[in-house]
């Protein structure tokens, strides 16, 4: 596929303010919010006043071309202000640019921004305002910006910008999306709703508690018209709506009956990035995460954390062959206040050796704890299919509680009441047996489906349910490709599918396979096989219902009968 050139978008968005979009069609990294690689904008800002202040400029990857047209709209020299939403070790060879040509810069940050920017830029004389909330900052022309840090774990130096004479309310990584186009504002914002929550599932859900104080905070600027975001297109046209939907979905995972306790440090963000991926497998699976960077909290509120959870999980860098301070107090609380019968886990990165993973695994091990997972272990910056290993040991993780939840729970006998009937009838839905397969890159994944359907005539199209907790689920957003496998009568391809995979297990080991046009896998003893493009998605309760166009097909077996599931009941598969 060929991709355009990285660049730079720069359009007046208010009165004296200005957005530069920085943007890329590429993935630009492997995190896992990028996952549905749709490219990606840093969006940065321009306030000219009497004073002139810089929201955000982006990082290395794009610090080159942003610079240029930075340069294109002033003389940077005449910069007052560079305001950071968050501070990120990529930024740093902007910044240090902007300061060889303009050194009287004052950055305004918050508290751990300002300790976070030092370290960053330690050969550098800083001229740093740190801000706490009660702070403003006069640029003149009735510009009079005010200041709302937003901490969460993940970014604790989180801090929003008001400013009351245009109503644009700088929001950072709050209410963003992963897209690249044209598309400065949210026109059509509906077709944006699948970025926006997927994002909010990578970044925000794990979090859930800190993002609710947040959006109580950002309320009392109800008056604002326009969320600079960012990341992705200005949320204009639905900024009330999805206002709302962050309350709606930080409810939800805030009222989810079993918790998982997610504790980590991160020296250069790439076991944060292990942890986010864990924790979006835990959500998936319809259970609570409540996330702990321990470098920014009291041991007291990890003990709080700890006692209403279920489970733990706890991550760490490896720093001169050890585990960080904060890591070392957390696993001393953990061992001096955790029951030994609940669920652990661990992980971590490193660079030349690993013994702070070790140091986590062995004294629980020692202390008697069960694992969820193998102690995950990722070399240097943690790579895509290491991502959707970390995912799929969450979401393993997860329904490891929820079956020890039904275990402790007896069920009620209902006998011949009306749910049984219902759960009775509902199973006596029939479908064919399929096998759906994808590829994505590096990553392959497939599931046993028997709820599929097909949708419509022209263009041929067909539906399929699929569970949230599924692995293949996050291979098949918008635009994602599929081979729908229609099995004939037979036992072999089904009880091969019907094990439980462990994770980043090869599906498909062992079997007949050959690719298809569209590249995902086709199963040679299938009946039957449909190449297929998801076109939209929807949500329904614990499933998502994806409707797809089915762009090829080939009956390889037409002598053969299709396999059918008969289910006794409708409360599972």
């Amino acid at each position: 596929m060929n991709l355009k050139p990285r660049d730079v978008q720069v359009l007046p968005i208010a009165a004296d303010t200005t957005v530069l979009r920085s943007r890329t069609w590429d993935r630009l990294k492997f995190e896992i919010e990028y996952g549905l690689q749709r490219g990606t904008t840093a969006n940065s800002y321009l306030l000219q006043a009497d004073k002139i202040a810089l929201f955000d400029p982006p990082g290395e990857s794009f610090s080159e071309i942003f610079l240029a047209a930075l340069q294109q709209r002033l003389n940077v020299q005449q910069l007052d202000y560079v305001i950071l939403g968050h501070v990120n070790p990529n930024r740093a060879v902007t910044l240090k640019t902007l300061l060889e040509l303009a050194p009287q810069i004052n950055f305004i940050t918050s508290n751990p921004g300002a300790i976070a920017l030092k370290n960053l830029l330690p050969d550098h004389e800083l001229n740093i305002m740190v801000v706490r909330g009660e702070e403003d900052l006069d640029l003149g022309k009735g510009h009079h910006l005010q200041f709302i840090p937003t901490p969460t774990p993940r970014w604790p130096d989180e801090l929003c910008t008001y400013n009351p004479q245009t109503k644009v309310l700088f929001t950072d990584k709050f209410f963003g999306a992963h897209v690249c186009g044209d598309q400065v504002f949210d026109e059509g914002w509906t077709t944006l709703s699948e970025d926006r929550r997927y994002y909010f599932d990578c970044l925000m859900a794990p979090h859930a508690r800190q993002v609710e104080t947040a959006l109580d905070k950002l309320a009392a600027f109800n008056e604002a018209f326009l969320y600079a975001t960012g990341h992705g297109p200005l949320v204009r046209y639905g900024l009330t709506e999805l206002t709302h939907f962050y309350q709606q979905w930080s409810n939800q995972q805030q009222a989810q009956e079993i918790t998982v306790a997610l504790l980590y440090a991160s020296a250069y963000g790439n076991t944060a990035a292990l942890a986010q991926a864990i924790a979006l497998g835990i959500t998936k699976a319809g259970v609570g995460v409540e996330s702990i960077n321990c470098e920014f909290v009291e041991p007291t509120e990890i003990a709080t954390v700890l006692e209403k959870a279920d489970g733990f999980i706890i991550g760490s860098p490896t720093l001169g062959g050890h585990a960080p301070t904060q890591i070392q107090t957390a696993l001393g609380t953990v061992l001096s206040t955790v029951s030994k019968t609940k669920l652990a886990g661990v992980f971590g990165s490193f660079g030349w050796s690993g013994e702070a993973i070790d140091l986590l695994e062995g004294k629980l091990k020692d202390a008697g704890y069960k694992f969820g997972f193998e102690p995950i272990r990722a070399k240097f910056k943690p790579t895509e299919i290491t991502l959707k290993y970390c995912e799929e040991a969450g979401t393993d993780f997860a329904q490891t509680l929820k079956k020890a939840k039904r275990t402790r729970v007896p069920r009620q006998s209902v006998g011949e009441s009306q749910a049984a009937r219902i759960e009775q009838a509902v199973g006596r839905i029939v479908g064919s047996l399929s096998v759906v397969t994808t590829k994505q890159g590096e990553l392959t994944s497939a599931m046993l489906a028997s709820w599929v359907s097909q949708a419509t005539f022209n263009p041929p199209g067909l539906t399929i349910a699929v569970a949230k907790e599924r692995a293949i689920e996050s291979l098949m957003h918008s635009g994602g490709k599929f081979v729908l496998n229609i099995l004939a009568e037979g036992k072999q391809l089904r009880r091969h599918f019907l094990k439980n995979f462990a994770p980043g297990e090869d599906r498909f080991a062992g079997l007949d396979v050959s690719e298809a046009r569209n590249g995902c896998p086709v199963l040679n003893d299938a009946l039957a096989y449909l190449e297929c493009s998801v076109d939209k998605r929807m949500e329904c309760g614990d499933h998502w219902l994806v409707y797809a166009i089915v762009e090829n097909g080939k009956v390889i077996n037409p002598d053969a009968v299709t396999a059918v599931h008969h289910r006794k009941s409708g409360s599972h598969y």
